[in-house]
């Protein structure tokens, strides 16, 4: 059985609220309201549960990460009814709220998120400690989402560094600092996607061409990074690797909230790894999760048979 470990530093309580036709600075009627347990690590861990269900041998997923004890209920509510386990680090506190305003009308949906809780020394150390723990073990270790405050930008570079030593394969999905810090340090994670804006801070110059998207690429590439896979909305996904690269465009859908799909489009590229899927097969697998992931609410994938209804749609272009 193979193991997947994420870790969520600064998960989130999702409040989804649907608001058709979304007015700024006017009084709106909503729809609908619904809470989901979240974080870009969380919901990794949640699509790979659902995938693994219906794959031969199984997944072993463990999240693991600081989790405010006034309010983990939704949380371990989720990774039991998932079989996930839960190897958090609860702390004083509530776990902060993400506000998402999804507008069905428009397609769009609007994220209003708030910082989270400080993070001590010693709660650093007890998830170090648990990653160490679970390092014994071959398998994937997916670091995801923003830092809270008081944890140092340099935190996911000295992880992935000290994971890699220890023979595991590393996943990223961050921005900021973070993000920069981890592209400037001397050994990178096997497998990195920012979306284009992200990479493009994190780099410091603008990637107008697909040639610039390329060359970036390229450039992590040499550093050590085995799969970058960038991001670019409805124009699909840019993934480069050493064989050659690909671009995948996503059929179009009625989108009910965009909340959750890169985090979905990194478990599918983990999904492709453990699977040793050929590049454009990982890239159809990848943007199927994303494709699922928008079609609901919460870090739920459909079905496998509609899953693979929509890799067959994608559009796979090899550069």
């Amino acid at each position: 059985m193979a193991n997947v470990v994420t870790l969520t530093l600064n998960p989130a309580l999702d409040m989804t609220v649907r608001v058709d036709g979304l007015q700024l600075g006017e009084v709106n009627s909503g729809q609908s309201l619904q809470t989901d347990a979240g974080g870009k690590g969380v919901n990794v861990a949640s699509f790979l549960a659902d995938w693994g269900r219906d794959e031969p041998g199984g997944l072993n997923v463990t999240a693991t990460g600081l989790l405010g004890a006034d309010n983990a209920a939704p949380f371990e509510t989720l990774l039991r009814s998932k079989g996930i386990t839960d190897a958090f680090v609860r702390v004083p506190g509530s776990t902060r709220v993400g506000v998402k305003l999804s507008d069905h009308a428009a397609q769009e949906t609007t994220d209003i998120n708030l910082p989270g809780l400080s993070a001590s020394p010693e709660h650093l150390e007890a998830v170090r400690a648990r990653l160490r723990e679970r390092a014994a073990q071959p398998g994937v270790f997916v670091l995801a989402g923003s830092l809270p405050p008081g944890v140092p930008g340099e935190l996911y570079a000295e992880l992935a560094a000290e994971l890699r030593a220890a023979g595991a394969y590393v996943a990223l999905d961050t921005s900021g600092a973070a993000l920069t810090a981890v592209l400037n340090a001397a050994t990178l994670p096997q497998l990195v996607k920012p979306n284009i804006h992200e990479l493009e801070a994190a780099l410091g110059r603008t990637l107008g061409t697909e040639a610039e998207v390329l060359a970036a690429a390229h450039e992590l590439l040499s550093r050590g990074a085995e799969v970058v896979a960038v991001s670019q909305g409805e124009q699909g996904a840019l993934i480069v690797t050493a064989a050659g690269a690909v671009r995948a465009v996503p059929p179009r859908v009625q989108v009910v909230s965009t909340v959750g799909a890169g985090d979905a489009m990194v478990a599918g590229l983990v999904a492709s790894h453990l699977t040793g899927s050929d590049l454009p097969d990982a890239a159809r697998r990848a943007t199927s999760f994303s494709v699922g992931n928008i079609t609901r609410l919460g870090a739920h994938l459909p079905p496998r048979s509609e899953l693979d209804g929509y890799a067959a749609q994608v559009q796979v272009s090899v550069l």
